[in-house]
């Protein structure tokens, strides 16, 4: 019996016989001493409920439908907490497991260009010693990096790939601007060396440290610029 149902049983009836109830509380030192207080407290609540009060009849069932009423009240508390806590395990359980899926780094690509459209529009005349510092940070692998200028590079930023955190340029291609992602390795990441939509094409290729992907329109000559970082990108 997991901990979830567990506590909701115990909440709904501490004195359940239960066979997989009692293994739990007994195989738990924990379960067992969360168990033996809500037996107490259910003790408590059924001998005050047996109080005499032969002088004023009207106030001992005034006291006890009060007592019963909390009573009542508690377990449906203790219930709606089960049940809070159950929504919150499937939640937290799915975003693992979307975290964990494999990731298809073409699609993600491609999103990332439209979404950040307005990259394509700025020129911050990046160096590479920047782009390095940015790569070092990301990575803690100062290995990693860029030799010498890699051609004209407009834009470069961070960016998440489906909790991976890379590295976001605008470069010079031959007919244009192209994007370029740089995505540290990692099991769950799917590489396709081509890929392609209405609008853009890409590349993908792997270094020692990264998965490069380049994104440009269907004009564009995406070689160019690979045989660029692949001169000055370790």
């Amino acid at each position: 019996m997991d901990e979830l149902k567990f506590r909701r049983q115990a909440y709904s009836d501490p004195h359940s016989q239960d066979p997989e109830f009692i293994k739990a509380a007994k195989g738990s030192p924990e379960h067992d001493a969360f168990l033996n207080d809500l037996k107490k407290l259910d003790n408590k609540i059924e001998q005050a409920l047996k109080v005499d009060v032969p002088d004023d009849l009207a106030a001992k069932l005034l006291l006890k439908q009060q007592l019963q009423q909390h009573h009542s009240q508690r377990r449906k508390t203790g219930f709606a907490f089960a049940l809070v806590a159950s929504v919150a395990f499937l939640a937290g359980m799915t975003f693992t497991l979307l975290r964990m899926a494999p990731v298809d780094l073409s699609q993600h690509a491609l999103a990332h260009v439209y979404h950040e459209d307005k990259a394509l529009h700025i020129d911050d005349d990046v160096q590479f010693e920047q782009v390095n510092f940015q790569l070092a940070s990301l990575t803690g692998n100062p290995s990693m990096r860029f030799t010498q200028q890699p051609g004209k590079v407009f834009f470069s930023t961070y960016c998440d790939f489906q909790g991976v955190q890379s590295l976001h340029l605008v470069m010079q291609g031959e007919q244009g601007k192209v994007t370029l992602f740089i995505v540290p390795l990692e099991d769950r990441l799917v590489l396709e060396e081509a890929f392609a939509d209405n609008k853009y094409k890409g590349m993908g290729f792997a270094t020692d440290n990264a998965y490069m992907l380049l994104v440009g329109e269907q004009k564009q000559d995406l070689n160019f610029v690979k045989n660029e970082i692949k001169q000055s990108f370790i």
